[in-house]
């Protein structure tokens, strides 16, 4: 069902991951949906993988909506204002957005300590992070305003709960929590809804090359991480966003954040094998639950 028809999304940071799996799935629903990142056929970016905006804007087509590849570096505000304009100017309005820029990867240093850690390093992740979302917001907002309704979402990577390993993912990765906060705080009186959504274990195109595996033979992966083995597909968290932008009634969960596992649970959606993972479930020691 085609619940997004003629709605207009922008998911920034939609190259790859979780990116590209929620573009795909807002335009299975029928949504025109732009497609930004710094990744094309032309030039990689500093993430040196082969994924890119062209192939992510195509996918969205091949489901059955619109999709539109926009290079943009979401740290620049000028060429974010410029995507901004090109939207106004094309389609007059933005319903759904999807903060989803990361690039964080090549600037991690698991296991050093906060005392040894490269400063450079991390302000170049804060700024990646959470700066770009900030950013993007900035010049996407006002377009929202003309039409009630609208939906930002912050995609993070857990719940802010529990201290993840590094001091500089941590921090940037509970500050995107933050900021779906903040703005639903200051959007609630016009009419847009502001959510954090995590995935669990996402079975990103990285993860899969990390473990040495394609989708086809994932499992393949549990041998070396037992935890791979309750991972979900990119399209699992697209499926999410999806549904709660056709929810007329998200606008009641605006600056909380959410999870995968439990909007497929409540909205009854699966994974695209059927399965229903629920990390939270999984990290608990209980069995997988078969979907219904």
């Amino acid at each position: 069902m085609q619940t997004l028809h003629g709605r207009v999304a922008l998911v920034a940071g939609g190259t790859r991951g979780a990116g590209r799996g929620i573009a795909v799935e807002l335009g299975a629903a029928g949504a025109t949906v732009y497609v930004s990142g710094r990744s094309t056929r032309e030039q990689r970016s500093d993430m040196d993988r082969p994924e890119t905006i062209e192939e992510t804007a195509e996918l969205v087509t091949a489901a059955g909506g619109d999709g539109i590849p926009v290079r943009c570096d979401h740290g620049d505000p000028g060429q974010v204002r410029d995507l901004a304009e090109r939207i106004t100017a094309t389609h007059g309005r933005l319903d759904i957005l999807v903060n989803d820029v990361w690039g964080g990867d090549p600037l991690s240093e698991w296991g050093t300590p906060f005392w040894e850690m490269d400063l450079d390093k991390a302000r170049a992740m804060w700024e990646r992070a959470v700066f770009t979302h900030l950013v993007t917001s900035r010049h996407t907002v006002p377009l929202m305003l003309r039409t009630p309704g609208g939906l930002i979402v912050e995609i993070s990577d857990g719940l802010g709960r529990e201290y993840r390993g590094n001091l500089p993912y941590d921090l940037v990765k509970t500050a995107v929590n933050r900021l779906a906060l903040a703005q639903a705080e200051e959007l609630r009186e016009h009419g847009i809804t502001a959510v954090g959504v995590t995935p669990g274990f996402l079975r990103s195109e990285a993860m899969l090359d990390h473990f040495g595996v394609t989708e086809a033979n994932w499992r393949d992966g549990g041998r070396t991480d037992p935890h791979f083995l309750a991972s979900e597909t990119p399209h699992y968290v697209g499926r999410a966003v999806a549904a709660l932008a056709a929810d007329p009634a998200v606008s009641k969960r605006s600056g909380q954040v959410l999870t995968s596992w439990d909007l497929a649970e409540e909205y009854g959606f699966t994974d695209v094998d059927g399965r229903r993972p629920h990390w939270d479930r999984h990290m608990r020691g209980e069995p997988e639950l078969p979907a219904r």
